[in-house]
């Protein structure tokens, strides 16, 4: 059991619920809010995430990606303690799991008076769980081909930001594709670390990343523009939603995003980036749950008899 909860990689869960967060949360807001949706919204989310993990594992493992040269810790499969043919079993168990989870959310979202957005949402559904296999698995796989970073873009901002949202409203909102494209920037940068972290042995390999294919200086350069790209859009975001002073409470999660881009930018070795991913990981994370918390009033009210407590003291 040890071993397959670190091949779920837990610490890389969060950071997949930040747009389902920020979705549903702003269709609480509009007034809108259904605790089934939001359930099997996370566990569809959750398990396409270790379903992703599952599949890396066994992708990199069996084409030899995952080998002495690599510095993250250890895979399950390219140590051993699990085998392809358990891995590819899991993998087939957790597709089942996740499209069954999905399968509920479009039920409860839509029931039976939106047939062509259950048809839609339902091959989305499918579309996701042959991205998040076919990102290493396979001969044509295209994580190994420098398109990882627009699959988590789309998948981790848009889908589940802008998608959840409509699961709900059953409308877009066009002032949320910002945040949405926060989130996505963010779990690319969180991507792009890990890119960075591996470039030789990825190099040697033959997987050529956007970090293989541009370089480590040039790599940092894109990371600064994920990072500072995603807290401008966020503060762009809460000037046109016209936030209250309250609501900028989430301005606490860019320190530790500031503090993160100043490790980065005097890192001369690529092995000691590894911590970053996590940090930057529970970061946006944190900028989430602070970011949808604002949403709420009686949070908001919260939030400003602290900001007052704080600035007048007496």
């Amino acid at each position: 059991m040890r071993h397959w909860i670190e091949a779920a990689r837990l610490r890389t869960l969060p950071l997949s619920v930040s747009g389902i967060l920020i979705g549903c949360f702003y269709a609480m807001k509009q007034g809108d809010f259904n605790w089934y949706i939001v359930f099997f919204a996370l566990s569809t989310t959750l398990l396409l995430q270790i379903l992703s993990n599952f599949a890396n594992d066994y992708g990199d493992g069996v084409k030899g990606t995952d080998n002495a040269d690599r510095i993250g810790p250890a895979r399950a499969v390219q140590s051993g303690v699990i085998t392809p043919v358990q891995m590819k079993r899991a993998m087939i168990f957790t597709s089942i799991l996740t499209i069954l989870s999905a399968v509920a959310l479009i039920y409860f979202s839509f029931k039976e008076k939106y047939l062509l957005y259950s048809l839609a949402f339902l091959f989305l559904g499918f579309l996701a769980v042959a991205s998040a296999i076919r990102y290493t698995v396979g001969n044509t796989a295209y994580g190994y081909r420098g398109y990882g970073d627009l699959f988590v873009l789309i998948f981790f901002g848009y889908v589940s930001t802008l998608g959840i949202y409509f699961m709900f409203r059953k409308e877009v909102e066009p002032l949320l594709i910002l945040p949405a494209t926060a989130v996505g920037f963010l779990s690319v940068g969180v991507l792009n670390l890990n890119n960075m972290r591996d470039e030789e042995s990825d190099r040697k390999s033959g997987k050529n990343t956007i970090v293989v294919k541009i370089g480590g200086t040039s790599a940092k350069k894109y990371h600064f523009f994920l990072v500072i790209s995603a807290m401008a859009l966020v503060v762009i975001f809460s000037i046109l939603d016209e936030f209250t002073i309250g609501q900028y409470i989430y301005l606490i999660a860019f320190l530790p995003m500031i503090a993160h881009l100043t490790r980065v930018a005097k890192n001369k070795e690529p092995r000691s980036l590894d911590p970053e991913l996590k940090k930057l990981a529970i970061s946006t994370f944190l900028m989430s749950v602070l970011l949808a918390l604002s949403f709420i009033y009686f949070i908001q009210d919260i939030f400003v008899q602290i900001y007052t407590a704080l600035t007048n003291p007496h």
